[in-house]
């Protein structure tokens, strides 16, 4: 299972920058294996993402701003989920991982 982080290298909006650094923090800090697709790069992933988030998911006008995260091809959600996972210390079964890492599982 790979957890994908959609993120937009390329923004003017200091607020999507700052959520999507800190989910990728989070991620590195926790060792969670996880690969960034920048959207603004390749637009069949743009697409693909956009049609692969729930309806009620999606804001009323406009396009879902990244991050956006899956685990493979479900849909996990987006900052707002994920940051209240974090309040809840849920993450892990927020992203669809059993449970986190040992130190001993990733140095061995």
């Amino acid at each position: 299972m790979v957890i994908k982080v959609y993120i937009a290298s390329s923004t003017g909006s200091v607020a999507v920058k700052k959520h999507q650094q800190a989910v990728v923090g989070f991620l590195e800090a926790n060792r969670i294996n996880f690969q960034e697709v920048d959207i603004t790069m390749m637009e069949e992933q743009r697409l693909w993402m956009y049609q692969n988030i729930p309806r009620d998911k999606r804001p009323e006008k406009g396009n879902p701003l990244p991050p956006q995260i899956f685990n493979e091809d479900r849909y996990c959600g987006d900052y707002e989920d994920f940051f209240q996972s974090k309040e809840s210390n849920t993450v892990f079964a927020f992203l669809g991982l059993s449970s986190q890492p040992s130190v001993k599982d990733s140095e061995a």
